[in-house]
């Protein structure tokens, strides 16, 4: 995930009028039930019960998810994916195969799948390395922030400036010119600290400094620095700019304290190359009344160049697609169609999803309900939302019928990096929530791999996300805007 995921905006809800009742199909045992539909208030007891008929449905759902034939069958498919493919940066051939190994796996799986083409960033890292030369020789683990310059062929050495804050580095700016800033920002909260990341290789590069070193953006470490995508504001001379661990960071801290000179070598062979192309993977359960109408899961398959991707966002892409298998698996179609996209280019600032926005935008009252996970897919304990008070009435009945499970919460503000252009044009949103307190242990570093992964907790992922999919997608109406 990047930046945007944490810059919040704000979006207006539009109130529309909404009647939910039942519709006699042969598949479904619902009754029809005529409402008022100049009527502004939805009906609670209507609601209620409307959606109260599909407890036996989703109870079939929850029980092939985490206790019938498809029990850890998300955990093989990303463990199978991951350990294929391997990271899969923006522009990478990695990526590549991975689009291809997707679209071949959910074509196999009976899906109706196609790809959408789009153009990505392509940045290359290349080889890095950082060491202390005095006041005594140390190799620091680094990590090079994406769309990163390059250092010259020779590396950078120079004496280095400690700061904890973009305050401290503006009150010290006089001391900044030809040296190496390194940033020893305590971590507050990932959406606050993440502005280092983000911005400090423009601050420093604004008072001369030749590079920037940013303490990982990480409340935990042993020793593993995180990368991410960092923003050149423009007007601003471009230096090279990497992350580094908590303890390398807290160390030259240590020592500046000390009033001991640091010298830091820093060599980046990291350099932009043109946009590549690149396809957002689309797989669909078409609807069997409105099927120009959507309801929308995704995850992103891009990953970075380090680890495996299999938390972020391996987990999110694979319950996307195990949401529409386990529809499949119990012969479901619901009223709309259910559409799965597998996002490119999220870490590059959600590139493929804003072209997939510019395209389809044009039926954009055909979209019910946009859907995200990116936060992991540890145990889920409930479901982001944001949208109308008429539509959060509605989705704090379905998320009721999570109940075996008892993943029940709603919850205020829908996130996502790729479902942000939706929300920002009053689509409602929801996002996955799970216990994520180590999410930001392994992010973008070489830990995010399948240890971190838990067969049983990506079931649970998968039975919420095609509960709330199926549901909102065979109500009688579309969720009220």
């Amino acid at each position: 995930m990047t930046l945007d995921d944490f810059r919040m905006h704000s979006f207006l809800s539009f109130i529309t009028f909404l009647h939910i009742g039942s519709l006699v199909c042969d598949c479904h045992p619902h009754t029809l039930k005529p409402k008022n539909t100049t009527d502004a208030a939805i009906n609670a007891l209507d609601i209620a019960k409307e959606v109260t008929a599909y407890a036996d449905v989703a109870k079939q759902i929850i029980d092939l998810a985490v206790y019938g034939d498809a029990r850890n069958r998300s955990y093989r498919r990303l463990a199978d994916f991951t350990d294929t493919i391997g990271n899969r940066v923006s522009g990478s051939k990695n990526l590549e195969m991975a689009i291809n190994y997707m679209y071949k796996a959910m074509t196999v799986d009976g899906l109706d799948v196609h790809l959408e083409p789009v153009k990505v960033p392509h940045w290359v890292r290349g080889k890095e390395s950082a060491e202390i030369v005095q006041p005594r020789s140390k190799n620091l683990a680094i990590l090079g922030l994406g769309s990163s310059v390059g250092t010259p062929p020779e590396g950078i050495q120079a004496d280095v400036l400690v700061v904890q804050s973009f305050d401290e580095l503006k009150r010290r700016g006089s001391e900044a010119k030809g040296k190496i800033v390194v940033y020893n920002q305590p971590f507050v909260s990932y959406g606050e600290t993440v502005a280092y990341r983000a911005f400090g290789a423009s601050e420093a590069g604004k008072l001369g400094a030749v590079a920037a070193l940013i303490r990982s953006v990480t409340p935990f470490s042993i020793n593993s620095p995180h990368t991410g995508l960092q923003d050149y504001q423009d007007g601003v001379k471009k230096i090279p700019a990497a992350c580094i661990t908590i303890e390398d960071a807290e160390l030259m801290w240590r020592m500046a304290k000390r009033g001991e000179k640091i010298v830091v070598k820093l060599t980046m062979g990291a350099t932009t190359l043109p946009d590549a192309d690149s396809f957002n993977t689309v797989a669909e359960i078409k609807g069997w009344q409105h099927p120009e109408q959507v309801v929308l899961l995704s995850g992103h398959l891009d990953s970075w160049d380090v680890g495996q991707g299999a938390m972020d966002d391996g987990g999110g892409a694979m319950i996307s697609w195990e949401a529409l298998s386990l529809i499949k698996d119990l012969g479901l179609r619901p009223r709309r169609t259910l559409r799965t996209v597998l996002w490119t280019g999220e870490e590059q600032g959600g590139v493929g999803s804003q072209q997939y926005f510019n395209l389809h935008k044009v039926n954009l009252s055909n979209f019910d309900l946009v859907m995200e996970s990116d936060l992991g897919t540890f145990r889920p304990v409930g479901l982001q939302f944001t949208g109308s008070d008429a539509a959060q009435k509605v989705m704090a009945e379905v998320v009721k019928l999570l109940a075996p499970i008892n993943t029940t919460r709603l919850e205020p503000h829908g996130e996502g990096t790729d479902i942000y252009p939706w929300m920002n044009a009053g689509i409602p949103g929801a996002s996955l929530h799970v216990m994520d307190s180590r999410y930001f242990w392994f992010h973008h570093s070489e830990g995010d791999t399948m240890t971190v992964q838990d067969p049983h907790e990506m079931d649970l992922c998968s039975a919420l996300w095609a509960v709330v999919a199926y549901v909102v997608a065979d109500l009688e109406e579309m969720l009220p805007r």
